[in-house]
């Protein structure tokens, strides 16, 4: 511009118009040429104001789009930042060329790396659930025909490493002047974790639902109005269970169904666990509907927010009015038992000390008689059924005698006891039955020295000795086998041997009674496994059976080792 402006005034300098008359007085210009310089002058001027409004008007837009992309890179920080708060992961659909691209979600909350994204359409669908696929673009491509709204679905999304999410996406649809569609952009969520949350709500929901007990959740008021907490839930047991309905209880404090004396009873204890915020379990009275009592076990237990702060409070209700009917039932059964054991205790010692007398008199009586020569045959020969009758009477008077003693005096007095010499003697105080049948007697003893009641344990193997070698079969020689073990610091005595043995089937619950015979055997009375067990359990022990018709008897005794 600046050269243009003086080309034009060489030119003017040098036109013939141009005439300057010098003289002593001075010079003059031609007129014409003094208006063209001024509108020159003027143009000049104006183009420069012209320039610097241009130029002015340049800079400040340089300066106002400089500060537009500030304030959009600004925009875009804050909007990536929020991105990566909401966890969403951004996609744009260029539905003209089916162009497909992801924001860096895609790679930070899905696991893909950028050389395995594609950006087309047909790399999202690959990557959604076969089961929602087609459901899901039926819905989609719907919503673009209709060109109204938002869009919104759930589905599950394939992750990088196989495993499928659960995805919420929300879309949106850009539309050009003509109302067409030509872009759709999108967020997807990842929502597995609540949909987790969900079905493990919905277990729950159903387990309270179908659960046989009372559920009830309270809503803790006690800091904000200082009074009990009030029922917002109860599921369909507590409705089954008390005959009120959620309209008749929502709103109220569960002290409200207990009895006067149940409240009276657990005030203390609820005050301070409502106060500790502590569990409580108590036992009460509840009111149904109809104004009838029932019992239940109540467990309260509060229930606290990600603050720490008791926002409710859970109870479980269970109906115990048939146990505590039992309960009553076998509190008044075992007064009755104690009172009957008494009676029949008393009655014993009656029996055995009473009785006795009379019996040595009897006894006496016909030691006299066997003195006298009876002629006539039929009183002689009820002399000797009258005298055999006698005898008999006072052997189990004297069976009942031990009996009573065992059961009145339970052993308490131990002392150590050789094994090994134990049955030695044992050996001894048989010795008819030890020639007569010959048994072949084997011994294995883990722990040789017990300490024991010793006349109890003489007993005790003495019954069992004689049982095998009285009821052994014929023809075949006896065989005893006695072993000792320690056990859970208890002695296990074991005895077997291989005689004709008991059916258990038919036996079981009378093998310890009292005069049970098994075997026809004619000095057998039905004392000695009753005695046995009466004397194992006084020490506070326990016996076992096992045993088969001609293969043989297995006896188990467990014994303190104290």
């Amino acid at each position: 511009m600046t050269s243009y402006y003086f080309l034009f005034f060489l030119n003017l300098a040098n036109t013939k118009n141009l005439c300057i008359n010098q003289s002593f007085t001075g010079f003059y210009i031609d007129k014409n040429l003094f208006t063209t310089l001024i509108v020159l002058i003027i143009f000049f001027i104006v183009t420069l104001i012209i320039l610097s409004f241009l130029y002015l008007k340049e800079k400040k837009s340089k300066k106002k789009i400089k500060e537009n992309n500030l304030l959009l890179y600004n925009e875009i920080e804050k909007f990536n930042v929020v991105l990566k708060a909401t966890s969403d992961t951004i996609w744009d659909w260029d539905t003209k060329t089916n162009k497909f691209v992801w924001n860096k979600g895609i790679e930070d909350f899905f696991g893909y790396k950028k050389d395995e994204i594609r950006e087309d359409l047909q790399w999202w669908f690959e990557k959604i659930h076969p089961e929602d696929s087609i459901r899901m673009s039926v819905k989609l491509y719907s919503f673009i025909e209709e060109k109204e709204g938002k869009w919104q679905d759930e589905y599950r999304f394939q992750h990088a490493d196989g495993h499928y999410c659960y995805i919420n996406d929300r879309g949106m649809l850009i539309k050009d002047k003509n109302d067409n569609v030509v872009r759709m952009i999108g967020a997807m969520q990842d929502i597995s974790k609540v949909k987790l949350e969900e079905e493990r709500l919905k277990l729950l929901e159903t387990v309270i639902n179908q659960s046989s007990d009372a559920i009830i959740i309270s809503e803790n008021n006690v800091a904000k109005t200082g009074s009990t907490p009030k029922i917002i839930y109860c599921n369909p047991a507590f409705t089954k269970m008390s005959g009120y309905c959620k309209d008749d209880i929502l709103g109220k404090s569960i002290a409200s169904f207990l009895s006067y004396e149940s409240v009276r009873n657990n005030m203390e204890n609820i005050i301070y666990a409502l106060r500790k915020k502590q569990n409580i379990v108590f036992e009460g009275v509840n009111k149904n509907k109809n104004g009838e009592n029932y019992w239940i076990s109540c467990s309260s237990t509060p229930i606290f927010d990600n603050n720490k702060t008791n926002t409710h409070w859970i109870s479980i209700q269970r109906n115990i009015t048939s146990e505590k009917i039992r309960e009553t039932e076998r509190e008044n059964l075992i007064i009755e038992l104690t009172k009957n054991n008494k009676d029949l205790k008393q009655f014993s010692y009656i029996i055995s000390h009473n009785l006795r007398a009379p019996l040595s008199n009897l006894t006496g009586l016909l030691a006299l008689l066997e003195d006298y020569e009876i002629k006539e045959t039929e009183l002689k020969e009820i002399v000797e059924g009258f005298s055999k009758s006698t005898l008999l009477l006072n052997q189990t008077i004297e069976d009942l005698i031990k009996v009573i003693v065992i059961k009145d005096n339970p052993s308490t007095l131990k002392e150590k006891v050789n094994l090994k010499l134990f049955f030695d003697s044992i050996i001894n105080q048989i010795p008819y039955l030890m020639e007569t049948k010959n048994p072949i007697i084997t011994t294995s003893f883990e722990q040789e020295t017990l300490y024991i009641n010793k006349p109890y344990l003489e007993s005790i193997v003495l019954n069992l000795m004689t049982n095998a070698l009285k009821y052994s079969k014929e023809n075949i020689k006896p065989e005893i086998n006695v072993s000792t073990k320690l056990k859970n610091n208890k002695i296990e005595i074991t005895f077997s041997d291989n005689g004709l043995g008991i059916d258990l089937e038919k036996n079981k619950d009378k093998i310890f009674g009292l005069y049970q015979r098994f075997h026809d055997y004619p000095d057998s009375k039905g004392l000695g496994l009753y005695l046995i067990k009466t004397q194992v359990e006084s020490m506070g022990g326990t016996i076992s059976i096992d045993s088969q018709i001609n293969i043989g008897t297995t006896f188990k005794i467990t014994l303190n080792n104290e």
